[in-house]
């Protein structure tokens, strides 16, 4: 129960930072610093589906539920991997944009 606790806890914290980071791009006006915040967004959501397949692997155990948490964690991965070489190939022109926006 005490690895369920922590996935719970996986699971909420990495919806709780999507949410935040889905709202900064939503109220975010230059459009480098929205894709930065669009792939961060990306990256909570894919933790989350990687926490959400384990957490779902370790309360159920059957044949059907190895292949579902496979497929979630695979995705989720592909998410975190994909989208955190977005957010650091933005990151770079974050602070760029800003200056000649001003």
């Amino acid at each position: 129960m005490f690895i369920n606790g922590i996935l719970v806890l996986g699971i909420i914290v990495s919806f709780v930072w999507y949410f935040y980071f889905k709202t900064k791009q939503l109220r975010a006006t230059l459009p480098i610093r929205k894709k930065w915040y669009t792939a961060k967004a990306s990256v909570c959501l894919g933790a989350f589906i990687v926490f959400f397949g384990i957490n779902f692997l370790v309360i159920y155990q059957s044949a059907i539920t190895y292949v579902v948490s496979i497929l979630f964690i695979l995705i989720g991965g592909y998410f975190m991997y994909h989208n955190y070489k977005a957010a650091k190939h933005y990151g770079q022109f974050v602070q760029e944009e800003l200056n000649l926006n001003q």
